[in-house]
């Protein structure tokens, strides 16, 4: 799943949602309580998820919340589709 959060400590922290946010790699603790939701909640695959940005420092993270069943049921229909079929020889 493609990103659009750079992790660096050589570049400082900027939201420039949708097309890039750098973030420190790794969380502080300002992070338990000020984190803030950055843009709209977004689909990708089997997940819905929205990026989460401290207020703070700039550590953002997808976060994600929960997984669409309808594309999980899509790939087990295609999987279950071609399980029974048999190879038959061609006349």
């Amino acid at each position: 799943m493609a990103t659009i959060v750079e992790y660096t400590d050589r570049k400082p922290p900027r939201n420039k949602y949708p097309d890039r946010i750098i973030s420190p790699s790794h969380s502080g603790p300002c992070c338990f309580s000020d984190m803030e939701e950055v843009g709209r909640t977004q689909q990708e695959g089997h997940w819905t998820f929205h990026y989460r940005r401290c207020r703070t420092c700039g550590f953002t993270v997808r976060f994600i919340l929960r997984e669409n069943a309808d594309a999980l049921l899509d790939d087990l229909r295609k999987a279950f589709g071609t399980l029974f079929l048999r190879n038959a020889p061609h006349s």
